[in-house]
């Protein structure tokens, strides 16, 4: 009786993924559920005063998805190394580092990804051995390592200048990610991505972004960069991106599954 049970499982979990999800996704672009949290991990009192302080994204959720965000950053704090170079690394550090994370993988299935193991945090910018340089964050495939300036880091987390690294530099890994999977959500962020191309490989559209002088000059040294400088922005000033690019708005919002509540 458990064999039979288990293989009638394990034939629904089959039609599901195979047949009905892929049917799901071409019909509209976004994958079949989102939350699969059987058991939530529960976080304290202190933990949550500081994500409600620190992420309004967070405080104006409700209460169902809220246990969804506080389950997913304590999944993620478990989950890498918080690696601190002549730093302390303390909770709250974790916390603003893990929220950041969450709230732009929110809208995925898939967010703990193998392609990291390390969050390096060094006080200040650093030097970088691999290319002779001063950075304030990074991305590092082959160490499996993101790396940020905590300076750096928190002063974009505060600012409202369209200027967040830790959002800049975790789009980096989600595109190295959406290359490399079949997973729904990287196949809708690689497909999204491919038409927010467009923006940077036809000129007379990047004229007319560079025209309202809303990305910074950044943003148009590589289709990469330009990625993470336009993620940057949909999460600080959403209504001026939606105003002013209401179809490149629609594109990121799509890319992410990022839904306002």
């Amino acid at each position: 009786m458990l064999f039979l049970f288990l293989g009638g499982i394990l034939f629904v979990l089959i039609i599901v993924f195979r047949i009905i999800e892929p049917t799901y996704l071409l019909l509209f672009n976004k994958p079949l559920f989102i939350f699969w949290h059987p058991i939530l991990n529960k976080m304290n009192g202190a933990d949550k005063t500081i994500l409600r302080r620190e992420f309004p994204f967070y405080l104006n959720l409700p209460d169902k998805k809220k246990a969804y965000f506080e389950h997913r950053v304590k999944c993620f704090i478990d989950r890498y190394n918080f690696d601190g170079k002549d730093i302390e690394v303390t909770q709250e550090m974790k916390l603003i580092i893990a929220g950041t994370y969450v709230m732009l993988t929110f809208g995925m299935r898939t967010y703990l990804l193998e392609l990291f193991e390390n969050i390096v945090i060094y006080p200040s910018v650093y030097y970088s051995a691999i290319n002779e340089e001063y950075h304030k964050g990074e991305y590092n495939p082959r160490m499996k390592s993101v790396v940020f300036s905590w300076e750096d880091f928190f002063k974009g987390h505060q600012s409202k200048d369209n200027i967040n690294l830790g959002l800049h530099e975790f789009t980096h890994v989600l595109h190295f990610y959406s290359r490399k999977s079949a997973d729904p959500s990287a196949v809708i962020f690689y497909d999204e991505f491919t038409e927010i191309e467009k923006y940077f490989d036809q000129q007379h559209l990047t004229n007319k972004l560079k025209e309202k002088q809303y990305f910074r000059e950044y943003a148009y040294t590589s289709k990469f960069e330009f990625l993470a400088v336009i993620l940057e922005h949909f999460f600080e000033t959403p209504e001026i991106f939606r105003k002013e690019f209401p179809e490149l708005y629609e594109n990121v919002r799509a890319m992410i599954n990022f839904s306002e509540v």
